[in-house]
């Protein structure tokens, strides 16, 4: 089955809500969804993040297409790796693998899809079959102000989740104003997990640990700037009891094996447009099993696509966290029109569809295709 086409287009997916973390003020999320078709006419359907901005990300992916047209889409992960020594390392001065990753995810989940749908099975059982039924979410609390967060943290307990996810690192006061009133509105048996974004230094990383520590956070995220490496979270690791969490330390299997071998974490944060795709975000997976620590999934801005294509994934891997991130409810509409993707009570059931398990809204797709060219 042989690669006739590849279909690249870049999509603006509006927020329900401006969306409030450490880096700013986020509005939508920018995609470029790729379609392969087959000679055998099947579509493969993916996506790739397109952050900051959608043109280089068309542009890597323009210049990959002739190297993918005419080959066999069984033969997807050898053509990346050859485009990634063709166009970035061979060439001298272009080596970049995390950005690299970034645009071949999509080609890589889309020749899964088309693969799958060729011969009817869903991704988890290519990957030799699931381990769960469904796979765990965490609510992901959204607002701008403590009170705000507050009520979204409560109603997400409400709908049955667990494990509550709140962005930090907007400034120490506001930080404990949130963490005060989550807790407050929640009660002490809610799980509830704090993400820096790298917002804090060393010294006051350490102060707000120690602030924090009273509103009992099951671990704080990515606290320090990834550019200390698996040494300083290792730096913080070894003062405080408050467990860690890497997630921008951390996007491959190599990072992995250095966050693990220098203990600087208890648990990793990472999402397959990190790792370039399904087989290395397996292979990330292993060697943090290897060192027993778990995985828990890290959603981008994204849409059910991504969703449904890291449930599946999700579910064939041993060490999969119980509070995972998910993306998509963030937006105003969804490019996926089924299956339905809102965990219930905080579990969201394994696709048993071919390829990765879904159906796309066109109209949808449409609109967001409209709301690029508009922007």
């Amino acid at each position: 089955m042989k690669i006739r086409d590849i279909r690249l287009t870049p999509l603006h997916c509006p927020f329900k809500q401006p969306y409030h973390w450490s880096q700013g003020v986020t509005y939508g999320a920018p995609v470029v969804l790729i379609e392969i078709e087959t000679d055998a006419g099947v579509i493969g359907i993916g996506e790739c993040s397109a952050s900051p901005t959608h043109a280089p990300i068309l542009a890597i992916l323009e210049d990959a297409r002739p190297r993918f047209i005419g080959q066999s889409v069984f033969d997807v992960n050898r053509l990346i790796w050859a485009y990634y020594q063709y166009g970035f390392n061979a060439k001298g001065i272009g080596r970049a693998p995390r950005y690299f990753s970034q645009a071949m995810t999509g080609i890589e989940l889309a020749s899964w899809d088309a693969i799958g749908k060729q011969v009817k099975l869903p991704l988890h059982q290519l990957l030799g079959g699931k381990l769960r039924e469904s796979v765990e979410y965490f609510g992901f609390v959204q607002g701008d102000t403590p009170g705000e967060l507050a009520a979204h943290a409560a109603d997400l307990v409400r709908q049955g989740f667990k494990v509550l996810y709140v962005k930090v690192g907007r400034g120490n006061d506001i930080d404990i104003a949130i963490a005060g009133e989550i807790r407050k509105a929640v009660g002490a048996k809610v799980r509830l997990r704090l993400d820096a974004n790298e917002a804090w230094d060393m010294l006051n990383a350490r102060r707000m640990f120690e602030a924090l520590k009273p509103f009992d956070p099951e671990f704080i995220e990515q606290p320090v700037s990834a550019a200390t490496g698996p040494e300083g979270l290792a730096r913080l690791r070894a003062v405080t009891d408050i467990p860690i969490a890497a997630d921008q330390t951390v996007y491959s299997p190599e990072d992995v094996y250095d966050i693990v071998r220098c203990r600087s974490a208890d648990v990793i944060v990472l999402g397959m447009h990190e790792t370039c795709g399904v087989l290395r975000f397996r292979k990330a997976a292993a060697v943090a099993e290897a060192a027993g620590v778990n995985i828990c999934i890290h959603g981008i801005f994204e849409t059910g696509i991504t969703t449904s294509a890291t449930n599946q994934v999700a579910a064939t891997i041993g060490n999969m966290d119980d509070g995972n991130q998910i993306m998509w409810q963030l937006l105003k509409e969804d490019s996926v029109l089924r299956p339905n993707l809102t965990p219930k009570n905080g579990a969201l059931p394994v696709s048993d569809l071919p390829g990765l398990g879904f159906e796309l809204n066109p109209d949808a797709v449409a609109r967001a295709a409209e709301e690029y060219r508009r922007l």
